[in-house]
């Protein structure tokens, strides 16, 4: 009853999947999530039991889709990490090697094919979009059509078997085995680092949200008078603002050659540590209820100036002239849809999203030097995502030889690499190509759910004669193409690049694509720091590891039949 009416009404099949998948996924066992896209798989392989199938040309239009915005949104931090986060993307390189070396030995001891080799390498770098890829490659090989489906099927079973043991190795290890290889305490570790930044004290997440890093104080000014406002503001490294001033109970415009005069009472809104450390040069604290709100105003603003990218929030802010940066804080800085901790340490990157913070004619100014700010809109330029894949499409007909192996991008490819050029034109020239980041990430979630949940379906029948025919070997692989490229780049980014703990731990969660890895780094760390390489890495592997799928696919079917 259940397998006809499936198979009649397809449309039940594909959303019971993305329901009961999502639900499922959405379960955690201490820092291990299954998530989404997992569940979703293990769903549509159940119900693909039935014979329910959904249309090859949904799974193609779902997967260019996403793979185009997954381009888009990366391609600002993918070109800006290219040149000067070398050091870390070195890792993603590691791990791109290592990966297929270890894959051509599992095709060459194993004897896997070229569907089950590709499935293995999506799994364990648990990275989706490699079986979109590799499917495609597949498709172009002129095989006949049960077989095809046969070695597409393969893909998306061995992905489901070593992905699950891919996600809990690599959250392990990172969080866990590797602070003992380097024999040190993480959360010390990272309290060090965070002050090394500029940070006051070693605050957790939950304590800083209660200690909030700007803050604006009222104060009867004392030992500070006779200073100008500039001279106080500049002996603080422009770390604090008197943004209101009042004089025998008159309010006086605030300018920066205005003296400070016995008992004027001043509001003075800044980074917390700055305040704090010239309340004892201002005088005796006063109640503020008699001034206006302090930030008034708060931007997002895209990072565009060539000259600032690499460098830190504090070598910007000495850079700038003091009439420029006045009263302009940087409160919380984005990149990659994940918060990087806003330090006097941190470096910028091209791309980043910096959240301005301060009076509204500031933040305005502010703005304007720094880049562009992000338009608060809904609308998305479907003339430009509609040139954008069809340029996609068209780069994905490209192919040829090297080496003797046949490999050719298909749209999946094309798409990846079309998304990361509109992307990055998008960022140069803001005033076309909207694409607000709720559409693109709904267009990600629902265009890779929606393929996955297809290629599921498709996949049912013949999942379970992989799973006897290789037994436990694939769990063990897919822990072992974990565990090889994260002790590589352990040992490389500790003895010679000489990376801090943290975001080295960080970057190697980020070249295995593994956001429940952060997150698990970020709880066992109690601060952010980990997320500054994890960025990286994350930005340069989610782009190589697609264009992997079908070069596994070539290079797979020359070892196998050699």
């Amino acid at each position: 009853m259940i397998g006809e009416l499936l198979r009649s009404q397809r449309e039940i099949a594909l959303f019971a999947s993305l329901a009961i998948g999502y639900f499922i996924g959405s379960f955690r066992v201490g820092p291990i999530q299954l998530g989404g896209v997992c569940g979703t798989l293990i769903v549509a392989l159940i119900l693909g039991q039935t014979g329910a199938r959904l249309a090859p040309d949904l799974k193609n239009i779902a997967f260019a889709l996403f793979i185009f915005a997954l381009g888009f949104t990366g391609g600002p931090q993918f070109f800006a990490n290219i040149g000067r986060g070398w050091r870390y993307g070195l890792l993603s390189i590691v791990e791109i090697v290592s990966v297929l070396v270890l894959i051509m030995i599992a095709v060459s001891v194993l004897r896997l094919d070229i569907g089950t080799a590709a499935g293995l390498l999506a799994g364990a770098a648990t990275e989706s979009a490699v079986i979109g890829t590799a499917s495609e490659a597949i498709g172009k090989l002129g095989l006949g059509d049960a077989e095809t489906l046969r070695l597409q099927a393969n893909i998306v079973t061995a992905y489901s078997v070593s992905y699950l043991f891919g996600l809990i190795t690599i959250v392990l290890f990172t969080s866990q085995f590797a602070p003992l290889l380097l024999r040190i305490n993480l959360r010390d570790e990272a309290q060090r680092v965070w002050r090394k930044l500029g940070g006051e004290g070693a605050f957790s997440e939950g304590q800083r949200a209660a200690a909030p890093a700007l803050v604006g104080r009222a104060f009867r000014v004392g030992s500070a008078a006779g200073a100008t406002i500039q001279e106080f503001e500049q002996q603080h490294g422009f770390n604090l603002t008197i943004e209101q001033l009042q004089r025998n109970g008159a309010n006086v415009p605030v300018e920066p050659s205005l003296r400070l005069t016995a008992d004027d009472l001043v509001l003075v809104a800044g980074r917390r540590e700055a305040v704090v450390a010239a309340a004892a040069s201002l005088g005796e604290e006063v109640d503020g209820a008699g001034f206006g709100q302090v930030f008034a105003e708060k931007l997002d603003v895209v990072l565009t100036r060539g000259d600032l990218h690499g460098r830190t929030i504090a070598q910007v802010r000495d850079q700038a002239k003091p009439e420029d940066g006045r009263g302009v804080y940087i409160a919380a800085v984005t990149r990659l849809e994940t918060t990087v901790p806003a330090l006097p340490g941190t470096e910028l990157n091209r791309g980043d999203v910096l959240t301005l913070v301060g009076a509204k004619a500031n933040v305005e100014r502010g703005a304007k030097r720094l880049g562009y700010v992000l338009p608060a809109t809904q609308k998305t330029d479907f003339v430009y995502l509609g040139l954008g894949v069809l340029v996609g499409m068209a780069i994905g007909r490209l192919g040829g030889q090297i080496g003797g192996v046949s490999i050719a991008l298909g749209t999946g490819g094309g798409c990846l690499l079309s998304g990361l050029l509109f992307g990055w034109i998008r960022s140069r020239h803001p005033l076309v190509g909207s694409l607000p980041s709720a559409a693109a990430q709904i267009l990600k979630d629902f265009g890779l759910a929606t393929f996955i949940a297809a290629v599921g379906l498709s996949a049912g029948p013949d999942a379970i004669k992989l799973v006897r025919a290789y037994g436990l070997a694939l769990p063990v692989a897919g822990i072992l193409m974990v565990l090889v490229p994260g002790l590589l780049s352990l040992w490389i980014g500790h003895m010679f690049l000489k990376l801090d703990a943290p975001m080295l731990l960080g970057a190697i969660a980020g070249q295995q694509c593994s956001t429940p890895a952060i997150s698990a780094l970020v709880g066992v760390t109690g601060n952010s720091t980990p997320v500054i390489g994890y960025t990286i890495t994350y930005a340069l592997s989610n782009i190589l590891l697609p264009l992997m799928g079908p070069v596994v696919v070539g290079l797979a079917g020359k070892v196998g039949s050699a």
